[in-house]
């Protein structure tokens, strides 16, 4: 069976589109923990992953909240490197503002 080639990526952000991604922030927490003082890394590095459980929790249940085609845009701007949920927040949240015409505390994912 030949597969047009543009079918791949629909295939792709069908599946961005329908499920928050799975990724391993630890290496991003450990990053952040790093600077500053060594003796209080492990501490902050604790701190960011449970922030980082905490901002994952809150928007898988508010994942489908969001227009499929935000939760794409988003996901694929940040997938590059080593992202976070915050930053994935972060960039729904401004897409959410921006079709709004400003910011709206109340429709924000992680200011509630």
């Amino acid at each position: 069976m030949i597969i047009p080639h543009l079918a791949m990526p629909i295939a792709v952000y069908v599946t961005v589109a329908d499920g928050l991604p799975n990724w391993d922030v630890t290496a991003s927490c450990r990053g952040a923990a790093s600077a500053g003082y060594v003796a209080q890394s492990e501490e902050r590095l604790k701190s960011c992953l449970a922030s980082e459980q905490k901002t994952r929790e809150k928007l898988a249940s508010e994942w489908s909240s969001f227009p499929a085609a935000d939760r794409i845009k988003c996901v694929e701007s940040i997938k590059w490197f080593e992202p976070t949920y915050t930053e994935l927040a972060a960039c729904l949240d401004m897409a959410r503002d921006v079709k709004s015409g400003g910011s709206d505390n109340s429709a924000s994912p992680m200011r509630r």
